[in-house]
């Protein structure tokens, strides 16, 4: 997913499509929840205006993470909407728009895998559940309480002290 400069000033008013499959493998190393990744396809257009080369991206793939409660390895499509944007001269300033972000040229290739990457890495989410885990309602030394439920059971911390009170109505 690399561009030359010069190449996309050419285009002038028109834009370009472009329609790739990006593998992103290495980003693994840097989130360890993420056990998989398929490759990513990255779609959308360039627009080149005076002060600023754009692209629109739609970046979507598969995942698979841990499942929160299970740790079943669970597949999680994601899709990312972004408009990345390039600045060509750095002395004109640009308006920087609602969903952009300007980065700055480096050399004459624009490479976006790097931006890709980060993109993916923003969207894991925090925890994912599989769809079959079941929430258990007790455990070893817990118990899922609702409201309705603690109202009535006793603290069985507190359970000897109702004892010593009820032996003291008696007397």
């Amino acid at each position: 997913m690399q561009w030359a400069v010069e190449e996309l000033k050419r285009l002038g008013n028109r834009t370009l499509k472009f329609d790739e499959y990006v593998n992103v493998d290495d980003i693994l190393d840097k989130n360890g929840e993420i056990r998989q990744i398929s490759p990513v396809r990255v779609q959308g257009h360039v627009i080149v205006s005076k002060t600023l080369i754009s692209f629109h991206l739609h970046i979507s793939g598969t995942m698979v993470l841990p499942c929160s409660l299970t740790l079943v390895d669970v597949d999680y499509p994601f899709s990312i909407e972004t408009i990345e944007s390039f600045q060509l001269n750095e002395h004109v300033p640009v308006d920087e728009g609602e969903n952009e972000f300007i980065h700055s040229i480096e050399g004459q290739i624009i490479d976006l895998k790097p931006i890709i990457k980060e993109n993916v890495l923003l969207s894991v989410p925090m925890k994912v559940v599989h769809p079959d885990a079941k929430i258990s309602e007790s455990g070893e030394g817990w118990e899922f309480v609702t409201g309705e439920k603690k109202k009535d059971a006793i603290d069985p911390r507190m359970a000897k002290l109702a004892e010593f009170f009820n032996k003291d109505k008696r007397k």
